[in-house]
């Protein structure tokens, strides 16, 4: 077993779902790659585009899958078997309706909450137990009115708090990545 990470950002892939709210997984990689430039390849075996380079002195697997959102399991199982990275030491960053814009929250395992990405992820990888940084996009107040949401653009206030919360999630990286995964909690859960 290696001490390589995985690190993945769910979202659509294609111009028209690029600046809607379910794509905040796949901003988090953006600003990754401003910090850092990770150099994202296509990669038809791993059903998305990744990147082996390390980042913050740790062995890091980038994932930016090409599926769509509800299949995306398929390309992290594909991933953390052709990397050899078990389930602890993936991280998945995804949008999360149940935090409000500009929150971000780091955990370990849980269930899905709704989230088709994680649905998904669940079932190809045989576990739960993996990193989830929970970018908030809040929620629309109803159940029928979620798959538009999701899919649709946050008013310009609400898409400068999750671009914001992203960048927070990216000054907490190296912690988690690290080994010091309270360190990076306390710095994302902590009101500003």
């Amino acid at each position: 077993m290696s001490d390589r990470w995985l690190i993945v950002g769910l979202g659509n892939p294609g111009s028209k779902y690029e600046r809607t709210r379910h794509n905040a997984g796949f901003w988090f990689l953006d600003a990754l790659d401003r910090k850092q430039s990770l150099g994202l390849k296509p990669n038809r075996k791993l059903h998305g585009e990744a990147a082996k380079t390390p980042f913050a002195d740790a062995d890091c697997v980038f994932l930016r899958p090409d599926t769509f959102m509800n299949e995306s399991g398929q390309s992290v199982r594909a991933a953390a078997d052709y990397f050899d990275v078990v389930p602890e030491r993936i991280v998945i960053a995804y949008d999360d309706l149940d935090l409000p814009p500009g929150a971000v929250k780091l955990k370990q395992g849980g269930g899905h909450g709704g989230h088709n990405g994680l649905r998904s992820t669940f079932s190809h990888l045989g576990s739960q137990n993996f990193w989830r940084l929970r970018i908030g996009i809040g929620h629309p107040g109803f159940k029928d009115a979620v798959t538009p949401w999701v899919l649709g653009r946050a008013p310009a206030d609400d898409e400068k708090a999750i671009l914001a919360a992203v960048e927070r999630a990216v000054d907490a990286l190296p912690d988690l990545l690290g080994g010091n995964p309270g360190e990076a909690m306390k710095r994302l859960h902590t009101k500003a």
